[in-house]
């Protein structure tokens, strides 16, 4: 059987991830569930350990007891870009990926064939030279009103997670999704908190090794510019009123 603190962590983890027994034991190669060796029938096997710490960075000394770190590689997990594309002159371009290539991102994430579908361009701005720049679509609302759905940002590659500021905004690609963020380290935490601005959305906090990349807003690409400020709205207005003025005095003169 397994010492009691072994069981109580493996536990802990299963119930932070938020999974089931079954699914958990699907993702660590266990058949069945995990039940048996949360009861201490079974025997958690290197395979497990060595699952725990591919997937979720979980240190194998804290599982058993020897530790107070229960990740590995937390506050420097590298989540530069998988892949860098370059044109025919061997200078790095801008890969844009949009909501719908979005939605396959994070499963081809280091497929280079997958990014040669995606269109890129070379934007000659100094302000775009000497770093790595992507372009994404913005899909729903969670961030107005800064950001409107169907507009771009153009985000630079962030190397590490301790780079991040809580005042800016970050593409962030998990492993199921990419979202467009703030992201914020609280002092003494292993978990990081992602932050939108509409309101109606709450914040919600991920493990660092659920990161797969980071891209810091520089820019956005917006579309439909209304030209019409405060003060042409106003002037606007006053137009009207001296057309309904000339109309009303047209009637009563006849």
């Amino acid at each position: 059987m397994e010492n009691e603190i072994t069981l109580k962590r493996f536990i802990e983890i299963r119930r932070d991830l938020g999974y089931t027994q079954a699914e958990f034991a699907k993702l660590l190669g266990i058949s069945s569930t995990t039940a048996d060796i949360e009861r201490g029938r079974t025997k958690l096997s290197g395979k497990v350990v060595v699952e725990l710490f591919k997937q979720f960075k979980v240190n194998p000394l804290w599982l058993f007891g020897e530790s107070e770190n229960k990740h590995l590689a937390t506050s420097n997990t590298s989540v530069i870009p998988k892949v860098v594309t370059v044109d025919s002159s061997d200078q790095e371009n801008m890969v844009l990926v949009n909501a719908k290539a979005a939605a396959g991102y994070p499963q081809n994430i280091q497929d280079t064939s997958w990014y040669k579908e995606l269109p890129a361009f070379d934007l000659p701005l100094p302000e775009f030279r000497n770093a790595t720049y992507r372009g994404f679509q913005v899909e729903g609302d969670s961030m107005l009103p800064n950001l409107k759905p169907g507009e771009w940002v153009l985000a630079k590659a962030t190397e590490h997670i301790d780079q991040v500021s809580a005042n800016k905004m970050y593409v962030v690609v998990l492993e199921d999704a990419v979202l467009v963020k703030k992201v914020i380290r609280k002092p003494n935490s292993n978990n990081v908190t992602l932050v939108s601005l509409n309101e109606t959305y709450p914040p919600y906090e991920i493990k660092p090794f659920q990161i797969q990349e980071i891209w810091e807003v520089s820019s956005k690409i917006t579309f439909g510019v209304d030209a019409t400020t405060e003060t042409g709205l106003l002037k606007q207005l006053q137009e009207s009123m001296e057309d309904l003025k000339r109309q009303f005095n047209k009637q009563q003169a006849s």
